[in-house]
């Protein structure tokens, strides 16, 4: 119950203190500092009630005299008795740099690092000029 009741008493205070602070005009980053200073606050009072603190315990005690704790030397290594053969990794796909239509293609152009991509339209060449009519015979 008296959770309830601290809670209760928190949100109120922390909604009398945002709503002036969000209506109080002026810049607007001045309006978004405010909003969030009061969410910290909101956050930082609320956030233990349904979020539990973390809990430190102070280190063991050893009487006088006390003995050290023991070390022990690491685990031997052995490296493994295999020889491990890496597959060189296959080729990227390779895609299309040209696409073609009716009256002309696009090609791109770039390799996206140096150079910027950049499609260009290339006009097919006009069709050659239809032959001229034979000469009528005589």
């Amino acid at each position: 119950m008296r959770r309830l009741v601290a809670l209760l008493v928190v949100v109120t205070l922390v909604m009398a203190v945002a709503v002036p602070a969000a209506d109080a005009g002026g810049h607007v980053a001045v309006n978004v500092a405010l909003g969030l200073a009061s969410f910290a606050v909101f956050n930082q009072l609320v956030g233990g009630f349904f979020y539990p603190r973390a809990v430190y315990a102070y280190p063991a005690y050893y009487p006088y005299p006390y003995s050290s704790p023991a070390y022990y030397a690491p685990p031997a290594y052995a490296y493994p008795s295999q020889t491990v053969v890496v597959q060189p990794q296959p080729p990227a796909p390779a895609y299309s740099r040209v696409v073609q239509y009716p009256h002309g293609r696009y090609q791109l152009y770039g390799d996206g690092i140096q150079t910027p991509y950049q499609w260009v339209w290339i006009p097919n060449p006009p069709p050659p000029p239809s032959a001229p009519p034979p000469p009528p015979s005589q």
